[in-house]
């Protein structure tokens, strides 16, 4: 059977418009051109050899879930595909830790806020690290350096005349920490039958206010940001049209609160009756970690990653805060969408909140990593069910990954117990074209795989892997190699190391591309077949591992993953 790995047309002609639109971006910020001429070749190298990815910092009002988990897989896998590319990583998470919502969420505790976000921020954090989060920036909006940055920031829009002395009057979301226009909300009834606004697209309640706030200018920047939307900076691009429509009404944007309304949080500067906006707050936390105002760090970001839920606050508010202040623009803003529970929203009204170290404890965190990433479409809402996850784990890494593993290393297979070479006569006579063929363009694969892994469509990459495997499993059935093992004849002896050798090759390269998948797992099969730390990169699944001489297979550690049973 030959495997063929290819782009179809319409992702073919989508890759090449986007290409070609970063390449001919215009000149948005008026910063950008100036900039690039400037540069000098050690910034550009150091940029082309570096790699720079966020996630949101999430909000501490409530306890960690799998759809926070989701985000920062996503960028983790993305972040352990540029190291093992060679490149330095800057990737930053963490949380949000000011706005009324925390405010209330901690009286409601009996806490005070600093204690109460110190105590769900440590939840977070320790849900990240339990599941291999390799992240090389875990930032609080709390931290003194936080809290520096923002006021130098706002100090900087203020400066340049952006903000200015203002009064606001309409709807706001206390829930979503969001002013709302009257386009935004709609009048529903609720369960005790009285009727009440809205917001449209969260479903949470709003309330009507009138207040004293700075205010920023965000209405100039209208046509600036629909040149900056067009040149295909969101992907998937099916949230682009939605983040234009937010476009159609332009109107500036409040960005402080009445201290005494809301306390907790950063004063605006020389000013302390007036705390500033929570989510220009958090927004600037993507420079914060890069050392605003020097930016010594990498900036902009290559790819933030974010869920669609805050697409508004990533493509309207923070670009027009950057384009203010005469900063670069994040190069890519990668939006997923969310995960149901059996086709229902997670609620914790419902009780159906699925927590990620509950599912860690009963599995494993890399089953679940493999899930998330495995059945995970950003551009479409995803449904678990734990059935059909533990179904998919089994399937792909315990039966078509592991099982390849065990009965190629097996004693009774691999008497030797060694990564064997293939003779090239056994080779032609003994193993069809066909499957020549598709062993001899398995570098289709590895540049299949890269394009995903950019593109962070992961699911499509991972699927490629499977489909190699897959035509590996088979390779061995067809062969009988547990047939080939009892014979001592010189010719079935060289078939059955033919084989093997085919088998282990696609295993190798299948688990350096799955690194930043399970690492975990990958690194216990690559241990197993004796692959040295140095010679798993991506550049060295390019290369045949060897023809000659035969090397010692490495220690075994037993299977890779038992098969899983729902408790």
């Amino acid at each position: 059977m030959m495997i063929l790995i290819r782009l179809d047309k319409h992702e073919l002609i989508s890759r090449t418009k986007y290409l070609l639109n970063v390449i001919s971006r215009p000149c948005i910020t008026g910063v950008w051109t100036q900039r690039c001429r400037k540069c000098s070749s050690r910034t550009q190298n150091r940029q082309a050899q570096s790699f720079s990815v966020t996630t949101p910092i999430f909000y501490v009002n409530a306890a960690p879930h799998m759809g926070h988990l989701y985000t920062c897989v996503l960028a983790d896998a993305v972040a352990r595909y540029h190291r093992l590319k060679g490149k330095q990583i800057l990737f930053s998470t963490g949380t949000d830790e000011h706005g009324l919502k925390i405010q209330q969420a901690a009286d409601q505790s009996k806490e005070s806020p600093a204690l109460f976000t110190t105590n769900v921020s440590r939840t977070f954090k320790e849900m990240f690290d339990c599941y291999n989060i390799n992240y090389t920036d875990y930032i609080r909006t709390s931290e003194q350096r936080h809290f520096t940055t923002v006021q130098k920031f706002w100090t900087e829009l203020e400066t340049r005349g952006y903000i200015y002395k203002g009064s606001y009057e309409g709807w706001y979301s206390v829930s979503d920490e969001a002013f709302l226009t009257e386009v935004d909300v709609t009048e529903v009834v609720n369960k005790k039958g009285e009727k009440i606004m809205v917001s449209k697209e969260s479903g949470n309640p709003v309330t009507w206010m009138k207040e004293d706030n700075y205010m920023f200018k965000l209405s100039e920047f209208t046509e600036r940001l629909h040149k900056w939307l067009d040149t295909g900076v969101i992907q998937p691009a099916m949230f682009t049209p939605i983040a234009q429509h937010w476009l159609s009404n332009p109107q500036d944007l409040s960005v402080s609160r009445p201290s005494s309304r809301l306390s907790w949080g950063i004063p605006v500067p020389a000013d302390s009756s007036q705390t500033i906006y929570v989510w220009l707050d958090a927004l600037v936390n993507y420079l914060t970690v890069c050392g605003y105002p020097s930016l010594e760090k990498r900036w902009p970001a290559d790819v933030q990653v974010i869920g669609k839920d805050i697409l508004k606050f990533h493509a309207i508010y923070w670009p027009a805060f950057l384009m203010a202040a005469g900063l670069e623009l994040p190069k890519k803003i990668f939006c997923h969408s969310h995960w149901l529970i059996n086709c229902v929203k997670m609620s914790k009204s419902l009780g159906n909140v699925v927590d990620p170290m509950v599912v860690k404890e009963k599995y494993s965190a890399e089953v679940f990593r493999y899930y998330l990433l495995r059945e995970g479409v950003p551009h479409s809402d995803g449904n678990y069910l734990e059935e059909k996850a533990m179904e998919y784990v089994n399937s792909d890494v315990v039966n078509t990954f592991g099982n390849l593993l065990s009965r190629c290393t097996a004693s009774a297979i691999n008497r030797d117990q060694i990564y064997p070479r293939k003779d090239q006569d056994t080779y032609i006579s003994s193993i069809t074209a066909a499957d020549r063929e598709t062993f001899e363009n398995i570098e289709i694969l590895i540049d299949t795989v890269e394009g995903y892994y950019q593109d962070m469509m992961m699911y499509k990459a991972i699927e490629s892997i499977m489909s190699y495997l897959r035509w590996a499993n088979g390779l061995v059935e067809n062969h009988k190699i547990w047939d080939l093992a009892k014979s001592d004849q010189e010719a079935d002896v060289l078939h059955l190391k033919c084989v093997l050798h085919l088998a282990l090759d696609t295993l190798r390269v299948s688990g350096i591309l799955l690194q930043p998948v399970i690492p975990n797992i990958s690194e216990r099969l690559l241990n197993r077949l004796g692959i040295p730390k140095d010679r798993r990169t991506f550049e060295c699944a390019r290369k045949p591992y060897l023809n000659s001489p035969e090397l010692p297979l490495g220690p075994n550690e037993g299977v890779l993953l038992k098969r899983l049973k729902i408790n």
